[in-house]
C-alpha cells in the first residue's frame, strides 16, 4: 500500500507544470520597457501616463491599444521608450493600433536596439507557471519614485501565478491568469517557464473583498497575426519548455545507460576473446603436437630405412675369396648413399620439430582473413570530415533559437568550415562567440568521437555582457589550423567562460553524420 501511494505521488510530481527559470525570466526581462505618453510644456517634456510594453523585434515594441490611444488620437502627445537598463529614453513612433483587440505596435526612432522575445507557439496551454513582466504604478509610488524618474532606466517587476484557461472576452481571445498586475503593467508581457510571451497583459477582473484576483492577457491568436499582417516576424518557438535540471537527469541517467551498455559490450568482446584465444591454443596444441608425432615417426622410419640400407651396403660387399678392387661394387655405393641421404632426413626431420612455445607463437597471431577496421573517411589533405548536424529536441532546451540543420565541416585540428579556430581544453573542443551588436554569448562544442555539436547560450545583461566582451578583448584567437593553435585558444577562452554564469538559459544538442558529399 505505502509503494502504490509513493508511486502515485511520483506520478503527480512528474505531472506537475513546469516552474518558471529566474534565468529565462531575467533574459526576457531584457527586452521589457515602460512606454510612457509625454507632453510639452513650459518646462519641457513630462509625463502624462505610462504602460509597459516588450520588443517584438529589435526595433518594434508590443504594447495595448489603451495604453498608447490617447497618443494616436492628440498630436501634441508623443511615445517615449524607456529600457530597462542603461540608457536614456527614446521617442517612438506609433505604426499600428487596433482598438478591438488592444493591440497596438510602436517602432523606435533612433539607434536604439532591444533583446527581442520569444513568443510561445503550438497548442495553448491551459495551466502552468506563468510570470507577469511590467512596471505597475504601485510599485514606483510604494518606491517613492518623482514623476520624472520614470524616464530612468529601471528594471521591471516581476510576479508568479498561474494560467487558469482560456477566456474570449470583450471581442478578443484572452488567456485567464493569476500573475498579479497592476495600473502600468499593461503591455507588458506573460511569459511562460522559458520566458516565451504566452499573452499581452491587458486588464484584470473586478474583484470585492472575498474574490479571487484574476487577469486577463491577449493571447497569441491575436498577437501572431497582428505582428505578421505588420510586417514583424517574430521569433516563435513550439518546443516544449524543459528545464535545465531536468535535461542534466535525463544526461546522467543517458550517460549511466551508455557507460552500462559499454561495459556489458567490452564483457562480451572479452568473453568472445578469451573463447577464440581458447580455441586458437587448442587448434595450434592439435596442430603443433601432430606435426611434432609425424615428423618423429617420419624420422624413424628414416632411420630404420638408413639401417637397411647400410646394414645391407655393408653385408653385400665383395667376399674375400675374390680379388678386392678399389671401391665397392656400384650397388653398394647407391645403397650407402641411400643410407647416408635417410640419416641426413632423419636428422633434418628431428632438428626441425616444433617445439612447445610454437603452441603460444600460433594461438597469438591474428586469424587468417581478419578484417581491418574501416578507416573514417577523410576529405582532401588537411582531412576535414563534412558533416550535418540535426537538433536532438529530447536532449535540448530551446527558448529563442532557431532550430535548423548545421553543416559543419571539421578538420583534425579543430578548424571548422575552414575559416574558425576551436579551442581544445580538458578534453574538449570548444569555442566561445562574443558578439558586439547582441546581448548574449554562444559557447559552441564539438565531440568528433560521438559525432555531437553543441551550442549554449547565455543571455546576459548589458553589465554582464560588459564583462564578457573585456574578458574577449584581452586575446585574438589564433589563425586557424596551427600547429598549436588549440591549445592556445583552448587557455585564452577561459576568461570568458569565467565571466558567465552558472548555467546557461539554452542548450541545443546535434547529432552529426557524414554528409557524403
Amino acid at each position: 500500500m505505502i509503494r502504490l501511494i509513493l508511486a502515485v505521488l511520483l506520478a503527480l510530481a512528474g505531472a506537475a507544470p513546469l516552474a518558471a527559470e529566474p534565468g529565462d525570466i531575467d533574459a526576457a526581462a531584457r527586452g521589457v520597457v515602460r512606454v510612457v505618453i509625454v507632453a510639452r510644456g513650459p518646462e519641457g517634456v513630462y509625463p502624462v501616463s505610462h504602460g509597459s510594453g516588450f520588443a517584438a523585434a529589435p526595433d518594434r515594441i508590443v504594447t495595448n491599444a489603451h495604453v498608447v490611444g490617447e497618443a494616436a488620437r492628440d498630436p501634441s502627445l508623443r511615445v517615449a521608450i524607456v529600457p530597462p537598463e542603461s540608457g536614456g529614453a527614446v521617442f517612438g513612433r506609433i505604426l499600428a493600433i487596433d482598438p478591438r483587440n488592444d493591440l497596438a505596435l510602436i517602432a523606435l526612432e533612433g539607434p536604439a536596439r532591444l533583446p527581442p522575445l520569444a513568443l510561445a507557439g503550438g497548442v495553448p496551454r491551459d495551466s502552468g507557471e506563468v510570470a507577469a513582466v511590467g512596471y505597475p504604478m504601485n510599485v514606483d509610488k510604494a518606491q517613492g519614485l518623482a514623476i520624472n524618474d520614470i524616464f530612468t532606466a529601471q528594471p521591471p517587476v516581476k510576479s508568479r501565478g498561474f494560467l487558469s484557461g482560456s477566456r474570449p472576452s470583450r471581442e478578443f481571445d484572452t488567456v485567464l491568469h493569476t500573475a498579479p498586475i497592476a495600473r502600468g503593467n499593461s503591455g507588458g508581457p506573460l511569459l511562460d517557464g522559458c520566458g516565451r510571451v504566452v499573452g499581452v497583459n491587458s486588464f484584470g477582473a473586478e474583484a470585492g473583498s472575498a474574490d479571487g484576483e484574476f487577469y486577463f492577457a491577449v493571447s497569441m491568436r491575436e498577437l501572431l497575426p497582428f505582428l505578421r499582417h505588420n510586417e514583424v516576424e517574430p521569433r516563435v518557438n513550439a518546443t516544449p519548455c524543459r528545464s535545465l535540471a531536468d535535461l542534466d537527469a535525463a544526461e546522467q541517467a543517458r550517460t549511466t545507460r551508455e557507460q552500462q551498455a559499454a561495459r556489458a559490450a567490452l564483457e562480451d568482446r572479452a568473453a568472445t576473446a578469451r573463447s577464440r584465444q581458447e580455441r586458437a591454443r587448442f587448434e595450434a596444441q592439435v596442430r603443433v603436437l601432430t606435426e611434432r608425432d609425424d615428423r618423429l615417426l617420419a624420422s624413424m622410419v628414416l632411420l630404420l630405412i638408413a639401417t637397411g640400407l647400410g646394414w645391407w651396403a655393408w653385408d653385400r660387399r665383395t667376399p674375400a675369396a675374390e680379388p678386392r678392387t678399389s671401391a665397392w661394387p656400384r650397388r653398394n655405393r647407391i645403397a650407402a648413399a641411400g643410407a647416408g641421404a635417410a640419416l641426413l632426413g632423419a636428422i633434418f626431420l628431428q632438428a626441425t620439430r616444433p617445439g612447445i612455445e610454437e603452441i603460444d607463437r600460433l594461438s597469438a597471431a591474428p586469424a587468417p582473413g581478419a578484417a581491418a577496421r574501416e578507416p573514417v573517411a577523410l576529405d582532401g589533405e588537411a582531412g576535414t570530415r563534412r558533416l550535418v548536424c540535426r537538433v536532438d529536441q529530447q536532449r535540448s532546451r530551446v527558448t529563442t533559437s532557431a532550430t535548423d540543420d548545421v553543416p559543419l565541416a571539421w578538420n583534425a585540428r579543430g578548424c571548422v568550415n575552414a575559416r574558425t579556430q576551436y579551442g581544445f581544453s580538458q578534453g574538449a573542443w570548444s569555442r566561445v562567440l562574443v558578439p558586439n551588436d547582441e546581448q548574449e554569448v554562444s559557447v559552441n562544442s564539438f565531440d568528433p568521437d560521438r559525432g555531437e555539436f553543441r551550442t549554449e547560450r547565455y543571455l546576459l545583461s548589458q553589465d554582464a555582457m560588459a564583462r564578457a566582451r573585456d574578458a574577449r578583448s584581452r586575446y585574438a584567437p589564433p589563425s586557424c589550423g596551427g600547429a598549436d593553435a588549440a591549445a592556445v585558444l583552448g587557455e585564452q577562452q577561459r576568461g570568458v567562460l569565467d565571466a558567465l554564469p552558472a548555467r546557461p538559459n539554452e542548450r541545443l544538442v546535434y547529432s552529426c553524420e557524414a554528409t557524403g558529399q
